[in-house]
C-alpha cells in the first residue's frame, strides 16, 4: 500500500511541476517525497488514534491540487465512469434528469426522449420512492442516481409517487437499462423565418457529427438565410469536437488554435482537417458567461477569422488545455499541460492562478491590464476576460417573487399538475398561457406555503434600529415607518398580476416540456428569446453584419 500512495503521490507532484516556470530539481522532489512518507508512517504507526489511510490520502491529494487550479483533479476509481461519460457521451441508465426536494427527496425532473424511463410511462413530477426494493426516501440525489444507472441490458424496478392523480399515485415499473447517449444537438430548426438555429450543448466525440447533419440540411433549405449556433450554457468539453466544428465554416487548414505547454517545443497547433459545409452563410454564435473552454474556441476562432458575428454576454474565461494520466488502481488524473491561443494570438483565460493573493485567493484580470490583438480583418480585440461579443444583449431583470415561483418549483409542480390533468396541448407555435390557465396558477400557489424573501421587512428593522441607536426614533418617525411596513407589505394575489408576463414564460415552459420534452423545451425558448431578437434585428439592417465584421476605420 505504502509504495502505490508513494506512486499517485509522485504522479501528482509530477504533474504540478507544469505550472513552475523551471522543473522542480530532482534532489528537492526525492527530499519532499521522503519527508511526507515518513510523516505519513509515523501517523500511521504512532498516533493515537486509527487514521483512515485513503481518506487522509485523498485530503493531502486534494490540498495539493487546490493550490494548483480548480481544473487539475484526481478522479478515482469511483468516479470514473461518471467522468468518462462527459467525453464518450453515453452510459448505462434509464434516461431521466432527476431533482432534489429540501428533504432530501428525489423527483423526475425530465424524462429524455425516446430512453426506457420515457417508455416505461415515467412522468416529470414524479417521486422516486424504491428502488429494487430498497427504500431511497430523504438519500439524495447523488445515491438515486448510482442506483438507476447501470449496466445496459439489466433491470431495475422503480416504484415513484405520482402527484395530482388521486388514488392510483403509487406506480411501479420494471425498466431495462440500455446506453443514453447525451445528445449535444437537442434541437435544430429554421426560426424566426429565415434563421437556421443550431443548439449545441456540449463538445463530445457526436457533437461533429450532429451540427454538421444540422448545418447540411439547415443550409439546403430555401427559407435560411442565415445560421445561429447557440453555445450558451455550454461549458464545453473536447477541444478536437471545437476545432472540428469550426472547420465546418471556414476553409480546411484553417488555424483554430496553438496549444503552449512547457517551453516552446511543447507548442501544438490545430488546423482544420474536414471538409466545410459553407464559408459563406452568415454566421451568428451565440455566447453568455457559462460558455467555456470549446465553446470560447469555436466563438473566438471564429470571431479572430471574422467569420462570425458574436452575440450575448462575455464569455466564462477558460483558456487551460487539460489531459488525462492514468494513475495506480484505476483512478485518472486530469491535469492542465498548456495554454490555448486562438488565431489573433491572444490567451483568453481570464483568471492567472500562478499569482495568486496573500490569503490564496485569486482575482479575474482587470480590463485595464489586457492586451490589444486583432483579427486576420483588423478588427480590435482583447485578451485575458474570455470573448467579449459584437453585440451585447440586456436580458430583462428577475425580480425576487419570480425567483421564488421557480426555485421552489411552484412553476414545476403546476406543469405536472396541469399535465395530470390534460391529455394534449396545441402545437408549440399556438400554444400560450390564457386567463383561465393563469388565474388556475394563482389558485394553485398556496399563500400560506409560499415563501416570501422579506427584503422589505429586513430593511425597514434594519432602519429602524439605526434610527433607535443614533436617537432618531421619536413617535412620528415610528409612525412613519409603521406607515411604510404597511405600504410595502406584500400582497400575493397583486404580485402574481403585476409579474404575470415573466411568471408565464416560465409557466409555458414547463408545461410545454411535459407534452414536447426537451426539443420542445429549446424550441419554445428561441420563439421568446431576447438574444435571438438580437440577431433578428442585426439582419434586418441591410449591412448590418459585413459592417460588423469589417475593421473600423
Amino acid at each position: 500500500m505504502r509504495k502505490l500512495i508513494l506512486t499517485a503521490f509522485a504522479v501528482i507532484v509530477c504533474g504540478s511541476a507544469a505550472f513552475a516556470d523551471t522543473r522542480s530539481p530532482k534532489d528537492a522532489i526525492n527530499r519532499n517525497l521522503q519527508i511526507f512518507s515518513t510523516i505519513y508512517k509515523e501517523l500511521q504507526t504512532s498516533y493515537v488514534d486509527s487514521i483512515d489511510a485513503d481518506k487522509t490520502m485523498r485530503t493531502a491529494i486534494d490540498a495539493l491540487l487546490n493550490t494548483i487550479d480548480p481544473y487539475t483533479e484526481y478522479i478515482p476509481e469511483e468516479d470514473r465512469d461518471e467522468f468518462m461519460t462527459i467525453s464518450t457521451g453515453e452510459f448505462g441508465g434509464i434516461g431521466a434528469y432527476l431533482g432534489q426536494l429540501k428533504n432530501g427527496d428525489v423527483y423526475i425532473s425530465q424524462p429524455q426522449d425516446g430512453t426506457p424511463a420515457k417508455l416505461s410511462g415515467l412522468r416529470a413530477g414524479d417521486v422516486v420512492a424504491v428502488v429494487d426494493g430498497d427504500t431511497v426516501l430523504g438519500v439524495g440525489v447523488e445515491k438515486v442516481r448510482e442506483r438507476l444507472r447501470g449496466k445496459a441490458g439489466t433491470s431495475v424496478k422503480v416504484t415513484v409517487k405520482r402527484p395530482y392523480v388521486g388514488a392510483d399515485s403509487i406506480v411501479s415499473v420494471d425498466i431495462t437499462r440500455s446506453i443514453i447517449k447525451v445528445d449535444p444537438v437537442p434541437y435544430y430548426g429554421v426560426v424566426r423565418g429565415d434563421v437556421g438555429y443550431i443548439a449545441l450543448t456540449t463538445f463530445n466525440e457526436k457533437s461533429y457529427g450532429q451540427v454538421r447533419e444540422a448545418l447540411e440540411k439547415l443550409t439546403a433549405d430555401p427559407r435560411v438565410k442565415s445560421i445561429a449556433l447557440d453555445l450558451r450554457g455550454n461549458t464545453g468539453g473536447l477541444l478536437e469536437s471545437a476545432v472540428q466544428i469550426v472547420g465546418l465554416f471556414v476553409p480546411k487548414g484553417s488555424e483554430v488554435l496553438r496549444t503552449r505547454g512547457k517551453g516552446t517545443i511543447e507548442e501544438k497547433v490545430y488546423k482544420t482537417t474536414v471538409k466545410p459545409v459553407d464559408t459563406d452563410v452568415p454566421l451568428v454564435v451565440m455566447i453568455d458567461g457559462n460558455s467555456a473552454s470549446a465553446s470560447e474556441i469555436t466563438a473566438g476562432a471564429l470571431q479572430d477569422l471574422d467569420r462570425a458575428v458574436i452575440v450575448g454576454n462575455r464569455s466564462y474565461g477558460k483558456g487551460l488545455v487539460q489531459s488525462t494520466r492514468s494513475l495506480p488502481c484505476h483512478g485518472l488524473l486530469k491535469v492542465t499541460i498548456a495554454k490555448y491561443y486562438i488565431p489573433s494570438g491572444r490567451l483568453i483565460q481570464a483568471i492567472d492562478y500562478s499569482h495568486r493573493n496573500p490569503d490564496g485567493s485569486v482575482d479575474r484580470i482587470p480590463d485595464s491590464l489586457t492586451h490589444l490583438f486583432h483579427t486576420m480583418g483588423g478588427r480590435e480585440v482583447r485578451d485575458g476576460a474570455g470573448i467579449t461579443p459584437d453585440i451585447k444583449v440586456e436580458y430583462p431583470d428577475i425580480n425576487r417573487l419570480v425567483y421564488n415561483i421557480v426555485s421552489d418549483n411552484w412553476a414545476f409542480d403546476y406543469g405536472t399538475q396541469f399535465a395530470a390533468k390534460h391529455d394534449t396541448i396545441a402545437p408549440i407555435s399556438e400554444f400560450v398561457i390564457t386567463d383561465e390557465i393563469y388565474d388556475d396558477f394563482k389558485k394553485f400557489v398556496d399563500p400560506e406555503k409560499f415563501n416570501y424573501d422579506k427584503v422589505f421587512e429586513k430593511m425597514i428593522e434594519a432602519l429602524e434600529t439605526a434610527a433607535k441607536t443614533e436617537g432618531y426614533l421619536t413617535d412620528s418617525v415610528q409612525t412613519q415607518l409603521d406607515g411604510l411596513k404597511l405600504m410595502l407589505r406584500h400582497d400575493l394575489n397583486r404580485d402574481l398580476d403585476q409579474n404575470r408576463e415573466n411568471i408565464s414564460r416560465y409557466l409555458e415552459r414547463e408545461i410545454i416540456t411535459r407534452y414536447y420534452g426537451d426539443k420542445g423545451a429549446v424550441e419554445l425558448a428561441v420563439k421568446n428569446d431576447v438574444a435571438m431578437d438580437s440577431v433578428v434585428k442585426l439582419f434586418e439592417k441591410p449591412g448590418e453584419y459585413q459592417s460588423i465584421l469589417s475593421p473600423k476605420k
